[in-house]
């Protein structure tokens, strides 16, 4: 097993959440086209349970409604 330090935890951390981050407004933007930036600013204070919660509930989504309903039920931690 290799050891890590905390250093290199925590950016390995940031460096999933920011992919998380990624894929998801990527999937977004591609159902719902334009993503404002207001929303995209929701969307990246999210942790990184919310980021996996929002992945498999956009595939339901059919409108920006439902995404602004999601973020309005499920704020940030």
């Amino acid at each position: 097993m290799i050891d890590i330090t905390t250093g290199e935890r925590i950016s390995y951390d940031r460096g999933i959440t920011e992919g998380k981050h990624n894929i998801v407004v990527r999937r977004l933007q591609k159902c719902l086209e334009e993503l404002p930036r207001k929303i995209r600013a929701k969307i990246q204070t999210l942790s990184l349970n919310q980021l996996e919660e929002l992945s498999e509930a956009l595939l339901d989504f059919t409108a920006s409604e439902d995404l602004f309903n999601w973020l309005e039920n499920n704020q940030p931690e």
